[in-house]
């Protein structure tokens, strides 16, 4: 692979863009975490999923080819701004902004694809990923995300650690309002960035998996998102080798890594190796 890294440009792409997700995508998925916000990636990837088949249908509709990345991108964003004002709907039952977004992703999802006639190996690859899909405008998109989410992060540590860890102060503060709707569209945009390597159905374990593991074997908060984003890239580097020599794809390859980094972290903490004995409650 590493021959084919510097003679093919779809695998130089395809490593750059796995490299890219694998950085930003635990890095977002330790807030999402801690927040116990996991399934909030499962409803958008599901939006993602409808404005990818809506921009397969549309091309089929007008006779121009359209990046479904773009149009996955808008849906996307636009799912994470009903699930913030769906929230500020059901103030005391919140959570029911998440299965009302992802039913309505999966709606989306299935209706367009019966328009544009069933799968095509695009689309298939958009679902699980594909090691070839990758092309050099997917990768200026991916890389932009990427600089969008490390600025977001850089700047916006505190509060965001803050409302991570303490929201109703932060709600006192007058901070939360704010910080949850940025953060939230930038989970949209991870997930858009993410699902060209690892797939829409399996974008938010990319998320969660390597922060799982974390969990596991640190005992701050700045070491797990720093053991998070080395235990996805450690899982994207072995997940894209893997599925090249074995010419499968990578999505599933690099979750099954990340699930067994995951049985690793967890072994190791059973039998004791961890830096604080009461890591598990410190986080």
């Amino acid at each position: 692979m590493i021959q084919a890294f510097f003679e093919y440009d779809f695998i130089r792409y395809s490593v750059i863009s796995g490299l890219i997700a694998g950085l930003i995508a635990p890095l977002i998925g330790t807030f999402i975490v801690i927040r116990r916000l996991s399934l909030i990636a499962d409803a958008l990837s599901h939006v993602t999923l409808g404005g990818i088949t809506f921009g397969v249908y549309l091309s089929s509709l007008i006779g121009t080819a359209i990046n479904p990345l773009v149009t996955g991108i808008l849906f996307s964003i636009l799912g994470a701004l009903g699930i913030e004002r769906l929230r500020t709907v059901y103030k005391h039952y919140q959570e029911l902004a998440i299965p009302i977004i992802m039913s309505f992703g999966v709606a989306l999802s299935v209706l367009f694809l019966s328009l544009a006639d069933g799968f095509n190996q695009d689309l298939f690859g958009y679902l699980f990923g594909s090691i070839s899909a990758v092309n050099l405008f997917d990768l200026t998109l991916i890389a932009s995300i990427g600089v969008i989410v490390l600025v977001f992060i850089f700047f916006l540590y505190k509060e965001m650690f803050l409302v991570s860890f303490d929201e109703e102060y932060a709600d006192v503060m007058n901070i939360s309002k704010w910080i949850h709707f940025l953060f939230i569209v930038v989970v949209a945009l991870v997930i858009s960035a993410s699902m060209r390597i690892v797939g829409i159905l399996l974008v938010s374990a990319l998320m969660t998996l390597p922060v799982a593991s974390a969990m596991r074997v640190t005992s701050s908060f700045k070491q797990l998102m720093a053991m998070s984003v080395i235990f996805g890239e450690i899982a994207v580097i072995i997940g894209l080798f893997i599925s090249f020599h074995l010419d499968i794809s990578p999505g599933g390859t690099i979750v099954l890594v990340s699930l067994a980094i995951l049985m690793g972290a967890i072994i190791l903490d059973h039998i004791g190796v961890k830096k604080d004995g009461e890591q598990s409650e410190s986080i």
